[in-house]
């Protein structure tokens, strides 16, 4: 995988990375142990490099599986991690503002 390749030495190794369904509130998840990961169908149609930050993400899991200070340095590699974070977050705000229907 590129990105494991680029950012990470080559050292994350999923076995699979899927899109999935039934992901509505998180972007991507991973199983460490098998070393699956999963991402969730609303991200397509999002610009490539926020896609690639969430598989980033997850490729980091397969290394650290908490949220920790080594999890986000390693998640920082990525250079536009920030950015993508932003991109999500506004995403997630404007789609939990948008109107219901009547």
């Amino acid at each position: 995988m590129e990105l494991s390749a680029r950012y990470l030495d080559g050292r994350a190794v999923p076995v699979s990375v899927r899109w999935v369904e039934n992901q509505l509130h998180r972007w991507g998840s991973c199983t460490p142990d098998q070393g699956t990961i999963r991402l969730s169908a609303r991200l397509r149609g999002m610009p490539a490099w926020v896609v690639d930050y969430v598989i980033m993400h997850e490729l980091v899991h397969l290394l650290v599986p908490s949220h920790g200070p080594r999890f986000w340095a390693l998640v920082e590699r990525y250079p536009r991690a920030e950015r993508a974070r932003g991109f999500l977050e506004g995403f997630s705000m404007a789609a939990s503002s948008a109107p219901e229907e009547c």
